[in-house]
C-alpha cells in the first residue's frame, strides 16, 4: 500500500497513465459515480470491519448505503453519483452530485482521473470519477437518497481474497462480488472499485466491463 503522503500524486499518474475505454451510450442513459478518496476519520461502524491493533487514520474511500426509500437499488452499497444532465462532462456530474449526496464541494482541481465506463443491466453506462477529498469534513448526508457514509480504509479493498467470483445466466461472464468486513458490495459498485484497485492502487492495467451483477443489481 501507497504511504498516505504520496498516495493523490501516485494515484493520479496511474490514471494518467492508463488507457480508458469509453463506451457508446446508445439507448442507455449516461451517469457518473465518484471513487473519492479521504482520510479515514471515525466513519461509520460497518459489521465485521474491525481496526488494527495500533489503528491510526489512513487513507479511505467514501461509500454509501442507499436510502430504503429509493424506488430503486434501495438499501445496497453505493459510490456517489447519478445521472449526467444535459450539458454536463461526467467530471461536472460526479462534483454535483457528491455535493448533492454528501455536501461535499470539491473543484476540476480535486478530480485525479477516470476509469473505464461500465455497463449495467439496468440500461445505465457509468462513467467512474476518481476525486482527492482530503479531510472530508462535515459530511451531510442527504437522506432522500443516503442512508449512512462510510469511510473504509482502502486496506479492506486489497484483501487476498477479493473479488469473490460466481458464474453469470450469461455464458463467458462471471458475478463479481467485493467482500467488505463480513459482508459483501455487487457489481456494478464492486467493479468500479476492483478496477480502481487494480490500477489506483496496484499499478496493474485491469478491465472489469466483462464481469456481471447478482440479480438482485440488476433492476
Amino acid at each position: 500500500m501507497l504511504l498516505h503522503g504520496s498516495l493523490r500524486s501516485e494515484v493520479e499518474r496511474r490514471l494518467r497513465d492508463f488507457p480508458v475505454r469509453t463506451l457508446d451510450a446508445g439507448t442507455h442513459r449516461t451517469a457518473a459515480v465518484v471513487v473519492a478518496l479521504a482520510e479515514e476519520g471515525e466513519g461509520a461502524d460497518i459489521p465485521g470491519l474491525a481496526r488494527p491493533a495500533g489503528w491510526s487514520p489512513a487513507a479511505a474511500l467514501l461509500l454509501t448505503r442507499r436510502a430504503e426509500a429509493l424506488s430503486s437499488h434501495s438499501g445496497q452499497w453505493a459510490l456517489p453519483g447519478g445521472r449526467i444532465d444535459e450539458g454536463e462532462s461526467p467530471q461536472e456530474a460526479a462534483l454535483r452530485e457528491l455535493h448533492e449526496e454528501l455536501g461535499l464541494r470539491l473543484d476540476a482541481a480535486d478530480v485525479l482521473g477516470r476509469l473505464d465506463d461500465y455497463a449495467t443491466r439496468s440500461g445505465f453506462v457509468i462513467t467512474p470519477v476518481v476525486v482527492w477529498a482530503g479531510a472530508a469534513r462535515g459530511l451531510v448526508p442527504n437522506p432522500a437518497e443516503v442512508a449512512s457514509v462510510h469511510r473504509v480504509r482502502l486496506a479492506e479493498f486489497m484483501r487476498p481474497d477479493a473479488p469473490l467470483l460466481e458464474p453469470s445466466d450469461e455464458p463467458g461472464r462471471q458475478i463479481l462480488r467485493l467482500p467488505l468486513g463480513s459482508g459483501w458490495i455487487a457489481a456494478p459498485t464492486a467493479a468500479v472499485i476492483y478496477q480502481f484497485r487494480e490500477v489506483g492502487l496496484a499499478g496493474r492495467d485491469t478491465r472489469v466491463a466483462h464481469f456481471d451483477q447478482p440479480l438482485f443489481a440488476r433492476r
